[in-house]
């Protein structure tokens, strides 16, 4: 299959329809000479993906008859609306805290109070050090737990998930290549004798291409190495995790690195071609791969833009999943994803405007269909979220959802003149991108030669220059600041205790020591193996490594042997 995404339909659609309406070129002349008065010539702004934006909408720009064509019903062709029939009027979003903390002991005690508050799912951030591929006694003291907790070990997970049923609770693992927090969450569930069927969740770091791009920090492998073991987690889902989703496609790097938003969509939907081209390349069934593709996202403060963003992307990747892919099952045409509001649009000056802020955001992913959401707490920006402020994120969505009844009503939104008008541009300007990356031969060579890397740059500098020139407020930075002394509360989590830390240190020491070390040294030399083969499956043997008291700083560093250091393209 090689059609690309055609943009001719929103071409079309911009045009003016005829409009059979008394009296309405009579009302819009005399409207356009009073808004001529009142607003002179001035330019219409841009949204951050560079659309203009008119004054008013009317059916001149978007018409019902179109409305089978462009909008149908939810969970129907084109899916414009929703992935599902109900959507949140028959079940709502997952509310998935990112939580990170300290030790397995603080991480479970939070996941337990934030659970306690309303959150449904689990997710779990490992701190910097489990980030980078190392282990806590590899690392300066100084630096562990204080970005998520330190897990390294099949024990440390089982401290974390004390009290946790998992095999009836959903868990999303921030959990890059080669995906050793599943590796020891599957030792964890073997030793509780849970049956891995009911293991349910995401690898919500799965998406290399994203790393290599965006987040540096997180790519532990050379990027051959890391589609490689990819490829082999997800066969190893196939075969083993039938509720579990291996792949997490993440626009959020993207759009956090500086692409706006319908360039993110773009991005984020080239990657997910490229991986669904290497599932095809192994023989897959598109109707057996497709259904497991999830997508992350981040959800900025241009309210109107992400609600169209969200549902143009929608309609785009039903398009795709049906003309590109040739899959007819109707559970590969949904676009399944996670929404997280936009740490990017915090501010460290006058923090508390954040929940505002993140109320806009959460708002925006909401009325463009999403199907779990995390909510940033307010001092995000200065830490990890203290208690206080973790409750009302937890809150907000709960405000949002029972107070505000924003699930009243399935797709609100649809129909609105401006709504639908700014959904097709966005699709427009979404097709482009996908286009121009299928020019460049793919999303891996476009992130190999550096152009996805260029687009998030060029982007990212053009908005701050808009930021430090005044056109783009950001309220307490640019405008409405307030004198130094009245800033409004800045309390920010301490790190964790020094002795706290040398405590988890020590114990991981004694965790190494009192192991096998014959076990531990087979299952790396099983690991090497099928690293070094064409035909084994590498996660099956991380898994593996993992049930024989294997770290994960051990893990990866048996890959890296093997793949080489994940070193990402800088471009300047």
């Amino acid at each position: 299959m090689t059609k690309r995404p055609k943009a001719q339909a929103t071409a079309a659609a911009s045009k003016p329809v005829p409009l059979p309406l008394s009296n309405f070129d009579e009302a819009r002349g005399r409207w356009r000479a009073e808004v001529q008065a009142g607003l002179g010539d001035a330019a219409n702004p841009r949204n951050r993906s560079g659309i203009d934006i008119k004054p008013i909408y009317t059916p001149e720009d978007w018409s019902d008859k179109r409305y089978m064509e462009s909008l149908g019903f939810p969970g129907q062709l084109p899916m414009t609306r929703g992935i599902y029939p109900t959507m949140h009027r028959g079940r709502t979003w997952t509310q998935r805290q990112l939580i990170g903390l300290g030790v397995p002991e603080d991480y479970n005690a939070r996941l337990k109070t934030i659970l306690a508050h309303g959150a449904t799912a689990i997710s779990l951030i490992p701190c910097n050090s489990v980030y980078r591929g190392y282990d806590a006694d590899e690392m300066p003291p100084e630096i562990l737990g204080t970005c998520g907790v330190t897990v390294n070990s099949v024990e440390d997970m089982e401290i974390c998930l004390d009290g946790i049923p998992i095999g009836d609770i959903s868990t999303a693992l921030n959990d890059p290549s080669p995906f050793t927090l599943l590796a020891l969450e599957l030792a964890v569930a073997k030793r509780r004798g849970v049956p891995w069927a009911r293991i349910s969740g995401t690898s919500n770091q799965s998406d290399y291409l994203s790393h290599f791009v965006a987040n540096h920090m997180f790519f532990r492998l050379a990027l051959a190495g890391a589609r490689r073991v990819l490829m082999d987690h997800i066969a190893f889902a196939r075969r083993h995790l039938p509720q579990w989703n291996p792949l997490s496609i993440v626009g959020q790097h993207m759009q956090q690195a500086g692409a706006t938003p319908a360039e993110a969509m773009g991005l984020t939907l080239s990657s997910a071609i490229q991986y669904a081209n290497d599932c095809l390349a192994r023989g897959w069934d598109p109707d057996q791969f497709l259904p497991r593709f999830t997508f992350f996202f981040d959800i900025s403060i241009s309210f109107f833009e992400e609600v169209a963003k969200f549902r143009a992307g929608r309609r785009v990747w039903a398009r795709l999943a049906r003309e590109r892919f040739g899959a007819k099952d109707a559970k590969s045409w949904r676009f399944k994803f996670h929404g997280q509001t936009s740490g990017v649009d915090l501010t460290r000056e006058q923090p508390l405007n954040n929940i505002a802020r993140v109320t806009a955001q959460a708002m925006a992913g909401i009325f463009g269909g999403l199907q779990s959401l995390h909510t940033d707490a307010y001092d995000e920006v200065l830490s990890v979220p203290t208690e206080k402020a973790a409750r009302i994120a937890v809150s907000t969505q709960n405000i949002l959802k029972e107070e505000a009844h924003l699930t009243d009503v399935i797709d609100p939104l649809g129909g609105s003149y401006y709504v639908e008008a700014l959904t097709d541009e966005m699709e427009a300007k979404i097709c482009a991108v996908i286009e121009r990356i299928d020019a460049a031969g793919g999303m891996y060579a476009a992130v190999e030669s550096g152009l996805a890397q260029r687009i998030c740059g060029d982007s990212a500098l053009a908005f701050q220059e808009k930021v430090e020139a005044g056109a783009q407020t950001v309220v307490g930075v640019n405008k409405y600041r307030v004198p130094a002394g009245d800033e409004m509360e800045r309390e920010a989590l301490r790190p964790p205790p020094r002795k706290k830390i040398d405590a988890q240190v020590k114990r991981l020491r004694r965790f190494k020591a009192d192991r096998s070390r014959t076990a531990v040294q087979q299952a790396l030399d099983a690991l090497t193996r099928a690293a070094d083969s064409r035909d084994q499956n590498v996660f099956e043997k991380c898994v593996e490594a993992a049930e024989a008291n294997v770290t994960h700083g051990e893990i990866c560093a048996c890959l890296r042997k093997t793949y080489g250091f994940g070193e990402p393209l800088i471009v300047p």
